[in-house]
């Protein structure tokens, strides 16, 4: 018998790679059977207020969502890309790499509190806060934005023009907003640390429930 032609080799060689060899992630990326687990990832990228600051990270709000995702049967795995002192410029330099990574279909929004702490510039913190909301929505992912009120004390056009920002951001991009992360817990210093600035485990349910009411909703 003959042996086969070098192209008829080839054809047989490609129809072997396609269904006798298992997809595999190749190259970093992800082939069609991860499709479904990466569905289910849900990022947070925030600051100390949601890296358990002050606290045990398995009492902080983000862990909380985790145990309740599974105590309602869903499949969800959260990330927790928070971290102490971050600012929106921070979180927007390391956001290319943290996506490629996790790949998430949902991802939480933060950031700012340090930015507005800082006195920072608000042009340039509502231009990185665009930025990242963008580059989410680019990635394919949903995205819920958490809002950051100041305290009193940075005085009134400051602290109005810092909290506006959210506003306008959610309205710009379509996306649910949390109207303030530590509402409900920051009027009361019982539930504060001794900084006034970070919340006590007690009331990380508290921040888990306000997060909750806008990420439900997108959930499969």
């Amino acid at each position: 018998m003959c042996s086969p032609s070098r192209d008829l080799r080839a054809l047989l060689f490609a129809l072997f790679i396609l269904f006798c060899v298992p997809f595999e992630s190749v190259g970093g990326v992800v082939e069609p059977q991860d499709t479904h687990a990466l569905a289910t990832q849900i990022l947070v990228l925030g600051d100390s207020l949601s890296a358990a600051y002050g606290i045990d990270i398995s009492q902080g709000w983000v862990h909380l969502l985790q145990r309740r995702l599974e105590s309602r049967g869903f499949e969800h795995r959260v990330v927790n890309a928070s971290i102490s002192g971050e600012t929106t410029r921070g979180g927007l330099a390391r956001l290319e790499k943290t996506l490629d990574s996790v790949r998430p279909g949902i991802v939480i929004v933060a950031l700012g509190g340090n930015d507005g702490l800082r006195g920072l510039s608000l042009v340039e913190t509502r231009s990185n806060l665009a930025a990242i909301l963008q580059t989410v929505i680019d990635h394919g992912a949903r995205v819920v934005l958490v809002g950051m009120r100041l305290p009193p004390n940075y005085g009134p056009e400051y602290t109005q023009r810092f909290e506006a920002i959210y506003v306008e951001l959610a309205k710009q991009f379509a996306t649910p907003l949390v109207p303030f992360l530590l509402d409900g817990v920051a009027e009361d210093p019982s539930l504060m640390q001794l900084d006034g600035l970070h919340p006590r485990a007690e009331a990380q349910p508290a921040l888990l429930d306000n997060v909750w009411v806008y990420l439900d909703a997108l959930i499969p």
